[in-house]
Formats: structure tokens, sequence, C-alpha cells
């Protein structure tokens, strides 16, 4: 019964995650943006800030929150809400477009400013502890 309801937790995390994914595709509008994915890419990068704050904090002051509490905010909200899937299709699409130096701006952009912002969330966290 417990695998349930920590699967429950983690589905009802994921359907926040992919809701919130969602209100920022809608907020930046691929016009603005200019034909590049700014949506997912922003999408992946805070998500990957996000991740690395939530992990410092179960790491050096969350023992209290309990695994439940850790698989639906990270698993679940930020699994719903940060898709390397569609990450993976813009830069395809890109890539097929003929645009390859907005494609490797793209790929590169996303994933160093990810690792650098799961770097950062740690350090932050790290801090407070």
């Amino acid at each position: 019964m417990r695998e349930v309801t920590i699967a429950a937790v983690v589905f009802a995390g994921a359907g926040l995650g992919g809701v919130a994914r969602h209100l920022v595709n809608r907020a930046v509008p691929l016009a603005i943006s200019m034909h590049f994915p700014l949506s997912t890419m922003l999408v992946n990068v805070t998500g990957s800030i996000a991740m690395g704050l939530l992990a410092g904090w179960f790491a050096f002051r969350g023992e209290a929150s309990g695994q439940t509490l850790r698989l639906f905010l990270t698993t679940g909200v930020l699994g719903g809400f940060t898709t390397f899937s569609a990450f993976s299709l813009d830069a395809a699409l890109l890539w097929q477009r003929g645009a390859s130096a907005m494609t490797l701006a793209y790929v590169l952009g996303t994933v160093l400013a990810s690792l650098i912002g799961v770097f950062v969330g740690l350090a932050v966290m790290r801090a407070l502890a």
C-alpha cells in the first residue's frame, strides 16, 4: 500500500509540474523568442536551479521532511516541469531547419546553464545549512 501512496504523490506532483510548464510556454510565446525555444530552455534552467535548491535542502536541512515530500517535489513536480525530451525535439527541429549555429547555442546554453543552476542551488543550500 505504501508504494501506491508514493506513486499517487509523485503523480500529483507531476501534474502540477506539467501545468506549471504549460503556463511558462504560454507566457513566453515563440514569437517573442524569435523562433528560439526559449520557454523550454527557461524551464530546464529554472528547473535545474530548483532541483539544486531542493536537493541541497533535503541533503543539508530537510531530514525531518521525509521521503514522500522529496519524491513529490523532485520526481513529481520538477519531473513534470522539466523535460529534456522537449529539449531534444527542439534541438532536432532547429538542426533540421538548417539553424546549426542556433542549435549549438541552444544545446550548449541549456546544458551549461542547467548544470551551473544545480551547482548554484547546492551551494546556496550548503551555505544556509
